[in-house]
């Protein structure tokens, strides 16, 4: 027999497929889950979880959940390009240069930099992928940029502003952009979950 909270998983991923919870639809709270299914709150957020690494539900359970939209899935032909659609949560901030960072960005390790980190969002206003720059000093203008691809686990700030559960698989692209001189002024990590997204380049 299936534990608790799979039943109950299984229950409501019916109640999402059959439409009573239509896709962009505010899906119920794990209290109100709880008490309507007269299971207690354990049962009900691992249910939730269950349904949000699905990727039937959006959002974060302590806050609004939505019932996820079919799935789009897109192609990135040029990850130097400027974002045609809107952005959402973004996060400046200063910080030291990390060994990592400090070979990218070819500069002394715990250099002062700026990061920002940026929610970007889908035609329909939904998380498509989240970008974070590192650069020291005011903003240049690059000459050449230059990707290398890799399998990534989502860390938890990029999990939450992209609505998924730690670790979703994603697509990691490392952009770095070039000086005239050859030197780097700029780094970058594009997140791109993995099941949504198509590399053209």
């Amino acid at each position: 027999m299936h534990a608790p909270h799979k039943r109950l998983a299984a229950e409501l991923r019916l109640r999402i497929t059959d439409g009573t919870y239509p896709p962009g639809s505010i899906f119920p709270s794990v209290r109100n889950i709880a008490a309507q299914q007269s299971v207690g709150l354990g049962t009900a957020y691992r249910a939730v979880e269950i349904l949000r690494a699905e990727g039937l539900l959006v959002g974060e359970p302590r806050r609004r959940l939505t019932v996820a939209h079919p799935v789009a899935v897109r192609t990135l032909s040029d990850p130097d390009a400027d974002w045609p659609h809107s952005r959402g949560d973004s996060e400046l901030a200063s910080v030291r240069a990390t060994s990592d960072l400090a070979v990218r960005l070819q500069v002394p390790l715990r250099a002062l930099l700026h990061r920002e980190r940026v929610e970007l969002l889908d035609p329909d206003g939904r998380p498509a992928m989240v970008m974070t720059t590192w650069r020291r000093g005011a903003a240049r203008a690059h000459a050449s940029v230059r990707y290398q691809v890799r399998i990534h686990a989502m860390t938890r700030p990029e999990a939450s502003l992209l609505g998924l559960p730690l670790g979703t698989p994603a697509l990691l692209i490392e952009r770095t952009r070039y000086g005239v001189q050859g030197s780097p002024v700029e780094v970058a990590d594009l997140v791109l979950p993995a099941d949504r997204w198509r590399l053209g380049f």
